[in-house]
């Protein structure tokens, strides 16, 4: 009998720690990242972004050719903005603009992110492309990496912009959980659902979604659903080798330029 106690005790007691400490998981915050030319973005500024909650985000900006499109990059759970700077770089030498932005509480910002407080970032994004550049809506490409899909997918369900880009996607949350922790009622217990599939059909504008076959963290599957319930003009990248880290070694920024030029006029 004594057993069981102990079992039904660890686990609630290892429930109660998995449910307090979600947000530690999900969003695996980060420290400044230094200046651009750490990373020889020469031609990258270091900007500002002020929230409707008075967040400052730090972010890079690159102008590129007007005659190509803005890229706004939200980027997945983990490490910081110069972690994606070679990523940037591959924009940059094709003349693109580009934005890269650091969550709130990444990259040594101040605030706590949460579901809805990055809703709250991608909508300040937005709204300095839109006051500070001369490019409408219908010329920004919104680019999420994996965490960044859940905001770049809620911003595509508001907004009509040239394109939308999840890279290693999920359907949310709540089935990366269920999957990890398959002895617990997650549904139930996540906090930041990020629920893409629910919202994948009421996209506004074209769907890019790019996925390792091989991803050990998010399961390819997730990218294949959600690419299935899309209703809008869409295309799927699949690679067999990748994983989920390292789709950038395989090449795919042609593949988000060759998507987007298709559609720019």
């Amino acid at each position: 009998m004594i057993y069981i106690f102990s079992f039904i005790f660890l686990y609630i007691f290892s429930g109660f720690l998995l449910f307090v400490m979600q947000r530690r998981i999900i969003f695996n915050v980060s420290g400044h990242p230094g200046a651009p030319t750490d990373y020889n973005l020469n031609s990258v500024e270091e900007i500002r972004i002020l929230t409707e909650d008075n967040i400052n985000l730090l972010s890079w900006f690159h102008k590129g050719e007007k005659t190509l499109p803005i890229l706004i990059y939200f980027h997945g759970n983990s490490f910081n903005i110069g972690d994606r700077a070679y990523r940037m770089k591959r924009y940059i030498d094709k003349n693109w603009s580009i934005i890269l932005v650091s969550w709130r509480g990444f990259g040594g910002n101040k605030g706590q992110p949460t579901e809805s407080n990055l809703y709250k970032d991608g909508k300040a994004v937005i709204k300095w492309v839109i006051e500070n550049t001369n490019y409408k809506k219908d010329q920004i490409v919104i680019y999420g990496e994996s965490l960044g899909s859940g905001v770049a997918v809620e911003l595509a369900t508001k907004h009509n912009f040239l394109s939308v880009v999840l890279e290693a996607p999920f359907t949310s949350i709540s089935d990366i959980a269920k999957k990890r922790y398959k002895i617990y009622p997650t549904k139930y217990l996540v906090k930041d659902k990020f629920d893409n599939l629910s919202k994948i059909e009421k996209l506004k504008c074209p769907l890019l979604i790019i996925s390792g076959k091989k991803d050990e963290i998010v399961p390819h599957e997730h990218g294949l659903k959600l690419l299935k319930n899309a209703k809008v003009l869409k295309k799927g990248v699949f690679i067999d080798e990748a994983i989920h880290n390292n789709l950038y070694d395989f090449g795919i920024e042609k593949d988000v330029i060759a998507f987007n030029l298709k559609l720019w006029k």
